[in-house]
């Protein structure tokens, strides 16, 4: 594609792919947005508990039939299976790894035996946060109850793993907030106006990564014009980028838009001093895309998914150690996302990589006694060297770094390739001719850096 000034650039998109992608956006979701509203609406009427959680279940029921059809049945049985399961192991001590086990079980199951790949694989998110959220239930029984309360009734677990605000995508939220979510937070202006941010950032969202993400350097610079330049390092790494971008802002729609159901159904509210603020926050993009490090990456990517794989998986999982748990942590999550090779892949890497970056800065920070950890250091660190020009611009450095391996493992998101290919799933051989044109770059980088942590220590 030849480089195109903005204006004919600009008048070629918006007809043909801006103005069409937010009509099929809204006329998909709306279904979803309404009985989002028909549920907080319930929940501030004066109608018995149990007929709030009945509401939700049907809600969630019409919201899934909405999305997958008759195929909806399968997240059905996945949800009957963990309460159920809970039901049964209600006398153990042992209900988090029971839930565990049976929803991992189901999963696999039903992948590898019961659904086809393609229609189990759009089901895949709604399977996720079912999972989720019964097994971080099982675990907080397991601990002494959601915030020390009386055992849930049936009723409840099951208007919790249904709840339309968040069924179909996310975001994982502890059982003790669907509770404050039924017992009906007032209606108000801050409200409306969380939900209607959300759902306006979740379309912008969509159309940068539909509709400028994919070009957005085949816009600037004519990457595809010559041979030379078409098969040129330089324009592998920029295809790499922009499918990293393309895919990163997906990400972020699901992200929004699962913030928008949640705080349309009465979700995400937090108390302050007796006032209620509408905060939930699900991702932080500026953060994703400037990263101070891998790790950063890896939190705001998802905050309420991270919280859950600290809470449930790493911190069950420490007792192994700090690198067991940290792959086990992306293992887990990896299971969750499916038998998917180029995922499996994807997320492994991140782990090492995190882990290796984690390391390497520890060293640097102990050695030259800077703040140049992982995470931001708070203002009343140990450390001498707190905000100095060096200490950027080894910061900065070592973010650019983390940006490279970005669109390295965003390269394998390609927005080019068949809908068929990416509806079944990257295979090995696509994962491996992905990474073997960028020369397995990252990996060699993540090796060096690992050598040099073991220099410095």
């Amino acid at each position: 594609m030849a480089a195109l000034p903005p204006r004919e650039f600009a008048a070629q998109v918006v007809p043909g792919c801006v103005v069409p992608t937010a009509r099929q956006g809204l006329a998909q979701l709306w279904p979803l947005l309404l009985l989002c509203l028909g549920a907080r609406l319930l929940h501030r009427l004066p109608v018995p508990r149990g007929g709030k959680h009945a509401g939700a279940v049907a809600g969630g029921l019409l919201a899934l039939h909405h999305f997958f059809g008759a195929q909806a049945l399968w997240v059905a049985l996945l949800g009957a299976l963990c309460a159920g399961t809970l039901r049964l192991s209600r006398a153990r001590a042992h209900r988090g790894p029971c839930l565990a086990l049976a929803a991992l079980s189901y999963l696999l199951m039903g992948e590898l035996h019961m659904v086809d790949t393609v229609t189990w694989h759009k089901m895949r998110g709604a399977q996720m946060v079912v999972a989720m959220k019964a097994v971080s239930l099982g675990f907080d029984l397991d601990r002494g109850g959601p915030g020390g309360g009386p055992e849930p009734t049936p009723a409840q677990v099951l208007g919790y793993l249904c709840s339309p605000g968040s069924v179909i995508f996310g975001p994982w939220e502890p059982f003790g907030a669907y509770l404050r979510a039924v017992e009906g937070p007032p209606l108000s202006t801050a409200w409306a106006r969380k939900g209607l941010r959300s759902l306006g950032l979740a379309l912008l969202c969509l159309l940068l990564s539909t509709c400028l993400a994919p070009f957005l350097f085949s816009c600037l610079v004519p990457l595809y014009g010559t041979p030379a330049l078409r098969w040129s390092v330089f324009a592998r790494w920029l295809r790499a980028y922009e499918s990293a971008l393309s895919f990163h802002f997906s990400n972020f729609f699901v992200a929004f838009l699962s913030e928008a159901t949640a705080t349309v159904a009465g979700s995400g509210a937090t108390s302050h001093h007796d006032h209620l603020r509408w905060d939930l926050t699900v991702s932080r993009p500026l953060r994703v895309e400037l990263p101070r490090s891998m790790a950063d990456v890896v939190t705001n990517w998802n905050l309420p998914m991270s919280r859950w794989l600290h809470t449930y998986v790493f911190q069950t999982a420490r007792r192994l150690g700090t690198f067991a748990a940290v792959l086990g942590t992306y293992a887990a999550s990896a299971l969750l996302h499916g038998l998917s090779f180029h995922l499996a892949a994807v997320l492994l890497s991140l782990g090492l990589i995190t882990y290796v970056e984690h390391v390497l800065r520890q060293r640097l920070a102990a050695i030259l006694d800077a703040c140049v950890l992982s995470k931001r250091c708070p203002p009343a660190c140990a450390h001498r060297h707190k905000d100095a020009l060096w200490v950027r611009a080894l910061n900065g450095a070592l973010g650019a770094l983390t940006l490279f391996h970005l669109a390295y493992l965003g390269a394998l998101f390609d927005a080019e390739a068949d809908d068929a290919v990416e509806e079944q799933g990257y295979g090995m051989s696509y994962t491996i001719r992905k990474w073997s044109e960028l020369h397995w770059a990252s990996h060699w980088v993540m090796l060096g850096c690992w050598a040099l942590a073991r220099l410095l220590r």
